[in-house]
């Protein structure tokens, strides 16, 4: 079924058509015409199956057909965990909305940066406002913005906004805008968390769930590699040269893991760079601009900075270090794999992790190969006793959470969905 069957106004088919996509996921396929009819929408979906074409173009399509002129106020509002994710969903209602006319504002707001610059770009009225939850309640305290007059609230991977200690932050927002709105609600899982959010937010809303219940992707090839803590690094090393890897995201559970593990590879003359939050803005904006671009060939990140990383087949993930929470890994694992492409995922797994590694099948409901490479085999290989799962901690609002990065993105070959 092309999109053309969606209802989408022509100036939205034309702008999928210059991305290349040419027929709707399964969560757009049922998102669309959800969101098109006025619709609340609670959606589980995986990373990489094309959620954010399935609210960005049915909610610009509503908003383009009504113009409020030089008067603009805000009229969608979409929150997200990370600068990384609100970087990538501006960029893409940008792109959606390239050839509608008047063309719709969009600004993203984050914390990380400085205010004033954001507070001016206000100043003319924005259609569409991307923004993390700090940020945006702290330009609310400045009068910088006013949200009134919202139609349309979308909550993207709101799972992790809870994990990340938002719930405070989404509650006081959602208490200044209109009580008549369209509530739009993305999430990986539906945690008991997620269902205490919906609670008095969603009305009769539409349910989609295109999978499994916290399983990994189906296209993702996963192996774990048995190893000795010790020669973690040495076998990276090893597997990116031996395989010639080009293009390898690292997952570490800390940022100076991740300063030390870049280091360690580009003293062996693989170009690594690492994305954390003790990094600047421009730092990650430059290293994720590099990696995209293919200058730079491994990029290393910690979870909560990987967040909205979105490029286009991405062939291999490694967890160098295994998630503490088993539903990180389907985090991490989902940038590979992506819009209908196949994927490696490879971890690096050490005597102390096997009991997260038991955890992690017992999430996504598989056994994950395991494997051992000649030279590096694990001393160790008996299973300690399984630890209870991890849960990420939920204080009130964190400080350094909301940061994004975005970098024009090299042209790929067509895909069949649209993967944003």
């Amino acid at each position: 079924m092309p999109f053309s069957t969606l209802g989408l106004s022509d100036p939205l088919l034309r702008a999928i058509a210059d991305a290349g996509y040419t027929t709707p996921s399964p969560i757009q396929l049922q998102a669309i015409p959800a969101v098109l009819n006025g619709h609340d929408l609670l959606a589980a979906a995986q990373t990489g199956t094309g959620k954010t074409a399935g609210f960005a173009l049915p909610i610009l399509h509503r908003i383009s057909q009504k113009s409020y002129g030089n008067n603009r106020p805000v009229r969608v509002l979409i929150l997200t965990p990370t600068r990384e994710l609100a970087a990538q969903v501006g960029e893409s209602v940008g792109k959606y909305g390239a050839h509608l006319h008047p063309r719709l504002k969009t600004e993203v707001v984050f914390g990380g940066v400085k205010i004033n610059p954001q507070m001016m770009r206000l100043r003319g009225g924005v259609d569409v406002l991307v923004a993390t939850p700090g940020r945006l309640l702290d330009l609310i305290s400045q009068n910088a913005v006013k949200l009134d007059k919202v139609e349309t609230l979308v909550l993207d991977e709101a799972d992790r906004m809870l994990d990340m200690g938002f719930i405070r932050d989404i509650r006081k927002i959602i208490a200044l805008l209109p009580k008549k709105r369209q509530n739009l609600l993305f999430s990986a899982t539906f945690s008991e968390d997620i269902r205490k959010l919906t609670t008095g937010l969603l009305v009769n809303p539409v349910k989609i769930e295109v999978a499994p219940r916290n399983t990994a992707a189906e296209l993702v090839e996963q192996i774990a590699y048995l190893v000795n803590k010790t020669n973690k690094a040495e076998l990276l090393c090893h597997l990116i040269k031996e395989n010639n890897w080009q293009q390898i995201l690292v997952f570490t559970t800390t940022k100076h893991g991740a300063n030390r593990l870049t280091e360690r590879l580009n003293k062996v003359n693989i170009k690594a760079a690492a994305i954390h939050g003790n990094k600047s803005q421009g730092a990650r904006t430059s290293a994720l601009a590099g990696f995209k671009a293919g200058e730079i060939r491994v990029l290393v990140a910690t979870d909560v900075a990987a967040r909205g990383i979105d490029i286009a087949l991405l062939p291999h993930v490694v967890n160098f270090e295994l998630p503490r929470a088993p539903e990180d890994y389907v985090h991490r694992i989902g940038r590979t794999g992506r819009a209908g492409e196949e994927g490696q995922a490879i971890s690096l797994v050490s005597h102390d992790e096997y009991p997260f590694l038991r955890l992690i099948e017992k999430l996504i409901g598989k056994n994950i190969s395991r494997e051992q490479i000649a030279g590096f085999e694990a001393s160790e290989i008996a299973p300690p006793e399984p630890p209870k799962p991890a849960r990420s901690p939920r204080p009130g609002r964190p400080s350094n959470h909301s940061r994004p990065t975005s970098s024009n993105q090299p042209k790929s070959r067509p895909r069949t969905n649209a993967g944003a």
